[in-house]
C-alpha cells in the first residue's frame, strides 16, 4: 500500500525542508523593469491606475535605472511619451526624444544594465493606434517603414535590443532587415509574438497615454481564445529573426507560456501586464490580500510555466527582497 508509506507532508514540515526540494526559485536574473520616459527635467508624475508607478523625465529614469542595476536586476524596457503627438507617430524616431536620451544617459552610466526599447506607434501617435491609418484600420505594410525607422533611432542612441509590440505581419523581418542593413547584425530581437487583445492593458494605457482614439486594437492583436494561432505566430516570428519570444500578458496565458516553451526550446518571456499588476497593488493597499505573498506566487507561476525571462512593474522590489 502506498499510505502510509508515502507520505508527501514529510518535506513540508518547516521552511528549510520546503526550501531543499523547492521545484522553481526565483532571481534578480529573471526580470525586466519596464519604465515610462516623459519630456522635462525634475517630472515624477504618478499613475493613478498603477501605484508606485509613474512617468519620469530622463534625469528621474537613470535614477530608477541606478536602483534597479544595484538590485541585480539584468535588464530595463523603456516606453517613451512624446513632446507632441502626430497621425504617423514621428516622435518615434526623433533622435532626441525622450527614449533615445534615456537611452544615452543610462549607457553612459549604468553600461552593464542591458536597455532594451519598446517599438511601436501607439505611444506616439495622436489616434492611439499602433500604425498608419487607413480608412477605420491599421495599415499593416505602411507601418513596416516606420517601426524599422523607430528601432533604427533606438539602436544608434545604444539600445541593446529592440522589442517591437505593434504586431503587424512581417515586422521582425523588416526591422530584421533594417538593422542588418545598418551593420547592427549584433542587436537582439525580443518579439512580442502572442500579443492578446487584452482587457488587462487598461492601466498601460494611462501610464503610456496610449488610449486608442476610436475602435479598438482587435484587428492586429490577438482573439484571446486562441492558442494554436499564438503557436503560428511564434513560428513564424522566429522564421523571421526573433531572438526571443513574448507571450503577453501573462496570467491568463500561463498555458501558452508553457506550449511555447516546450513546442519552440527557445528563450520565452512573459509580460505580467499592468493590469495583473494593479489588481495584487490595489487589493494589497485595501488589505484584500498579503502583497507580498501574492506578488511572489504570481511571478513563481510565470515562471513555473516556462518564462525565462519575465516583464513586470515587481521587479525591482522582488530583486530586491531575493538579495
Amino acid at each position: 500500500m502506498a499510505f502510509p508509506i508515502n507520505r508527501l507532508r514529510r518535506l513540508r514540515r518547516n521552511e528549510t525542508l520546503r526550501r531543499m526540494v523547492r521545484e522553481t526559485r526565483l532571481a534578480p536574473d529573471d526580470f525586466i523593469q519596464p519604465y515610462f520616459v516623459c519630456p522635462g527635467r525634475g517630472v515624477n508624475k504618478p499613475v493613478a491606475a498603477m501605484p508606485g508607478v509613474a512617468q519620469l523625465s530622463v534625469d528621474n529614469v537613470l535614477r530608477a535605472a541606478r536602483e534597479t542595476h544595484e538590485a541585480d536586476v539584468p535588464a530595463i524596457i523603456l516606453f517613451g511619451i512624446p513632446e507632441r503627438k502626430d497621425d504617423r507617430g514621428s516622435g518615434a524616431w526623433d533622435d532626441d526624444g525622450p527614449v533615445q536620451r534615456a537611452i544615452r544617459e543610462i549607457k553612459d552610466h549604468l553600461p552593464g544594465l542591458a536597455v532594451i526599447t519598446d517599438v511601436c506607434m501607439c505611444e506616439y501617435t495622436d489616434h492611439g493606434h499602433c500604425g498608419v491609418i487607413a480608412g477605420n484600420d491599421v495599415d499593416n505594410d505602411a507601418t513596416l517603414e516606420l517601426l524599422v525607422r523607430e528601432a533604427l533611432s533606438h539602436v544608434r542612441a545604444g539600445a541593446d535590443m529592440v522589442a517591437p509590440s505593434d504586431m503587424m505581419d512581417g515586422r521582425v523581418a523588416a526591422i530584421r532587415t533594417g538593422l542588418d542593413n545598418q551593420q547592427f547584425t549584433h542587436i537582439p530581437i525580443l518579439a512580442y509574438s502572442a500579443k492578446f487583445a487584452s482587457a488587462f492593458y487598461g492601466p498601460f494605457r494611462e501610464a503610456a497615454e496610449s488610449t486608442p482614439q476610436f475602435g479598438d486594437r482587435r484587428s492586429y492583436q490577438m482573439d484571446p481564445p486562441n492558442g494554436d494561432e499564438a503557436m503560428r505566430e511564434i513560428a513564424l516570428d522566429l522564421d523571421e529573426g526573433a531572438d526571443i519570444v513574448m507571450v503577453k500578458p501573462a496570467l491568463p496565458y500561463l498555458d501558452l507560456i508553457y506550449r511555447a516553451k516546450h513546442e519552440f526550446n527557445v528563450p520565452v518571456a512573459a509580460y505580467n501586464v499592468s493590469g495583473e499588476y494593479a489588481m495584487i497593488r490595489a487589493a494589497g493597499i485595501n488589505g484584500w490580500l498579503d502583497e507580498e505573498r501574492a506578488t511572489m506566487e504570481v511571478l513563481t507561476a510565470i515562471k513555473r510555466a516556462g518564462a525565462d525571462m519575465i516583464l513586470t512593474y515587481f521587479a525591482t522590489q522582488v530583486a530586491q527582497r531575493l538579495r
